[in-house]
């Protein structure tokens, strides 16, 4: 390659970097409105049930376990990006995976639960805003596996060059906010909703 060829695919990763700080801004923006509104709506239950009444802390605190653990994994693994461990790097996103999915099916478990035991979103406007609150950090779980599945096969493809390297640098800035983003659900949300 050339010089101005490297230089522009150089450019090219940086505006990527920027583009995806930008992203992750907007989105702690979004989480922001979101817990507002959990705030503001939290104690209008219209004589339904509330936290305390609904939620199961010991589950929520595996999921939490569960969810911290992979943040790990996932540290781990952009260690041995950084390294240039190709085999190593997909092996702890492969373990990062496995735990991000076991958080998704345990809230799916609970938002199951929830809804048949008739404590859905209709309910009330505390409930809407769970399910809206959680429910969108779930989403953007969801999408984070996605990411995995298809970052992963990328790299595995074609290696650990410098643009899958920064894909995957991304995608572990992405899982590490979504980590960040469920301790402030676990504290706001589970532990002073069951005070």
């Amino acid at each position: 390659m050339s010089e101005t060829t490297l230089e522009h695919h150089h450019e090219k990763t940086e505006n990527a970097r920027f583009g995806f700080w930008v992203y992750l801004m907007t989105d702690l923006i979004m989480f922001s409105a979101l817990f507002a509104a959990y705030a503001v709506l939290r104690n209008n239950t219209f004589g339904g049930p509330g936290g305390g009444d609904i939620f199961n802390l010991p589950f929520v605190l595996t999921e939490t376990f569960i969810l911290l653990t992979s943040s790990f994994t996932c540290g781990l693994a952009t260690v041995s990006i950084n390294q240039k461990k190709l085999k190593q790097a997909l092996w702890w996103l492969g373990a990062t995976f496995l735990l991000g999915a076991s958080f998704l099916i345990m809230e799916l478990t609970e938002f199951h639960r929830l809804i048949a035991d008739g404590n859905g979103p209709q309910r009330s406007a505390f409930l809407s805003s769970y399910f809206t609150l959680v429910g969108a950090h779930g989403l953007h779980i969801a999408v984070g596996l996605l990411w995995m599945i298809i970052a992963g096969i990328v790299a595995y493809k074609r290696g650990l060059t410098e643009k899958t390297a920064s894909q995957l640098t991304r995608l572990a800035l992405f899982w590490h906010f979504l980590d960040l983003v469920w301790i402030f659900i676990f504290t706001i949300v589970y532990l002073i909703g069951v005070l």
